[in-house]
């Protein structure tokens, strides 16, 4: 059961919008936000029915779960706020479900396995609480050694132009497209969504400390192209290179060390999310900033159609391509097919 409460259908829900598209973590039964009760989560997330409805409750969750003979073993927080804090509400929501013998997955900076109440009880029903962003031991961190170096195959960033944006919808629907024409493609997670996701090299960037973030990158990418062996690795993104609250994407440049970037972007946002009155630099700005960092080429650019309708779109794409020279690609209303065969062409695969 996912819980999200109050968020789904914005970017607060974000967890949950990836878990309901995709995980080999779990099986997700169903999606907890009282604002949506009655629909069906892939259909009002993408207009796909995937059979997950959205209840109003826990309770009404577990009532569910009875109803199709399936004893649900976690909770997982699909809420994404700004500084990873939940109220009074969502705690009281997850008190609910210890008491039922539900186990909890929670993403959140506010860890919930440090919160007493909560871990008392916890360890009376006998359930865990596993908090997916708490740090590493120091013991376990990497600092850059220069082995990034050594990886041959074909390198793939995916940035963007703000945070909550798409990056790893993206990279995701990328790395499967890719599969299913053949390719070996590994993509590396960068935060907790994609880890719940089930995706195998995964580390969760804003948990680390600082130090270690170039040598985490570089280990991770190192590790998944040393044991897979494969064509392409996909690196997931985080925040966006000019956002004042998440500066983010510099770090997959200077240690992951790309060979070619894609820049997801969302047309109708004007303002970085959450922060009004600071707009969002020009896409052309933006791009070409990339490139005299990165060194390497921005090649295409990912949609996200918040704000959209479908028949804007071909204008929109147009738009771009006179303004930046790079075509641009709506995944999720379009699928990977156009995308992954410009790829395949542009790279020589």
């Amino acid at each position: 059961m996912i819980y999200c409460q109050g968020a789904y259908l914005t970017p607060n829900g974000k967890t949950a919008h990836g878990l309901v598209r995709y995980t080999d973590r779990y099986r997700v039964i169903s999606v907890i936000d009282s604002d949506y009760a009655g629909k069906d989560a892939g259909e009002l997330l993408d207009g796909k029915v995937r059979n997950i409805p959205i209840l109003d409750s826990v309770d009404a969750g577990l009532r569910h779960a009875q109803s199709i003979n399936i004893s649900p073993d976690y909770l997982v927080v699909g809420l994404a706020p700004d500084g990873g804090m939940v109220g009074r509400k969502a705690i009281q929501d997850i008190q609910q479900a210890i008491v039922t013998g539900l186990n909890i997955d929670s993403g959140l900076h506010d860890f919930l396995s440090e919160n007493p109440v909560l871990s008392e009880l916890a360890k009376k029903q006998g359930v865990h609480i596993r908090d997916i962003r708490k740090p590493p031991s120091r013991k376990d961190l990497h600092f850059f050694s220069g082995k990034i170096r050594e990886v041959n195959c074909t390198k793939i960033a995916i940035l963007g132009t703000d945070s909550a944006i798409g990056k790893r919808t993206t990279a995701m629907s990328l790395t499967l497209g890719f599969r299913d024409k053949g390719y070996k493609a590994e993509m590396i997670g960068t935060g907790q969504t994609s880890w719940m996701q089930g995706v195998q090299y995964s580390i969760v960037l804003d948990s680390l400390i600082n130090d270690f973030v170039s040598g985490e990158i570089e280990h991770i990418v190192y590790t998944a192209w040393k044991n897979e062996n494969p064509d392409m690795i996909i690196l997931e993104g985080q925040g966006s290179l000019l956002n004042p609250a998440y500066p983010g994407g510099f770090e997959l440049i200077a240690a992951g060390r790309p060979d070619y970037i894609i820049l997801q972007h969302a047309p109708k946002r004007k303002e970085y999310d959450g922060f009004s009155g600071y707009k969002i630099q020009s896409l052309d700005y933006q791009v070409k900033a990339i490139e005299i960092i990165s060194g390497k080429p921005v090649i295409a650019i990912t949609l996200n159609h918040e704000k959209m309708e479908k028949h804007e779109l071909p204008m929109i794409k147009e738009d771009i391509l006179k303004d930046t020279g790079l075509p641009a690609f709506d995944i999720l209303w379009d699928g990977t097919e156009e995308i992954i065969n410009f790829m395949i062409n542009l790279m020589n695969f």
